[in-house]
């Protein structure tokens, strides 16, 4: 037997219905109702940076709509290229194998950078220790190095942070940090480092374990944590992590933040990334923590 519902308990239910099916109501697209939805998703560095510009470039062009999700900077890459998302975000490049991916698919991936980033090295407040080379680096997150006592810090064990290895920011640490950029090395994190689902993991972390050491984007550094200055070259200075100092190129851990589209962009997402690299993107940028790009800085 069937049963007839009331149109206006059928009223009352739909979004009820909406949002049990994860759908989205209207009143969170432009009122004019023609809205056009550009999909967002990847790399959880970006991820804040990217919800700044959706929600100021909303009030810009009330009827183009930015759906945000993180995830890790592989996630968005293969959405792209499974065709999935207008725009990936990344905080890598995207490996040869990706790009051969996207062309077996029909896509033809397009960089776009954003934006830069310095990679901080963090610790709790109480440690002693203020800096290391490159290579103490190596040695501690490899596990060649397990006690502070051996880089002038206490006699206590070293716990490694790092972030999973979906991350475009674990990715370039590897590369970068663990392996001393030198291409053709195999070295890989300890098995005894904890990974990490999320930036906020490894400070939570980091202010609640005075052993701990870690990295983070700068964006994410926050007054509760230590940041140690980085020696790249024996008889280098010691660097913090600043703008400035990424925009000179004395700290040796940066890096450029990327987009990436399936193919050069068009319309409503040509002009969002005009918006994005333009003065009034690029200001967001700086305002989170991260580097403008060159030229937007007077």
């Amino acid at each position: 037997m069937k049963r007839k519902f009331h149109p206006f308990l059928l009223a009352l239910l739909m979004p009820i219905l909406l949002i049990a099916c994860g759908g989205r109501s209207e009143a969170s697209l432009p009122a004019n109702g023609a809205a056009q939805t550009i999909e967002n998703k990847g790399s959880d560095t970006i991820v804040n940076l990217a919800l700044a510009w959706a929600e100021a470039y909303a009030k810009v062009q009330s009827r183009v709509y930015i759906s945000v999700t993180g995830g890790g900077s592989g996630t968005g890459i293969a959405a792209m290229i499974n065709g999935t998302v207008d725009i990936a975000n990344a905080s890598r490049k995207m490996k040869p194998e990706e790009v051969e991916k996207a062309r077996a698919n029909g896509i033809e991936p397009v960089e776009h950078v954003i934006a830069g980033d310095a990679i901080a090295v963090v610790v709790h407040p109480s440690n002693p220790v203020d800096g290391l080379s490159i290579s103490q680096l190596s040695a501690i997150f490899t596990g060649q190095i397990t006690n502070w006592r051996a880089v002038g810090g206490q006699d206590r064990p070293i716990v490694t942070l790092s972030r999973e290895s979906n991350s475009g920011t674990h990715v370039y640490f590897l590369e970068r940090v663990v392996r001393e950029g030198i291409k053709e090395d195999n070295r890989l994190f300890s098995p005894d480092t904890l990974l990490m689902p999320s930036s906020e993991g490894i400070s939570n972390e980091v202010r609640q374990n005075p052993n701990a050491i870690g990295y983070d984007g700068l964006g994410y550094v926050t007054s509760d944590q230590k940041v140690l200055c980085v020696i790249d070259q024996p008889g280098d200075a010691c660097v913090m992590p600043t703008v400035e100092t990424v925009q000179d190129g004395t700290y040796p851990i940066t890096r450029p933040l990327f987009m990436y589209t399936a193919g050069e962009p068009t319309d409503d997402i040509r002009e969002y990334l005009d918006w994005i690299l333009g003065p009034e993107g690029q200001v967001l940028v700086r305002e989170l923590g991260f580097v403008p790009l060159g030229h937007q800085d007077s």
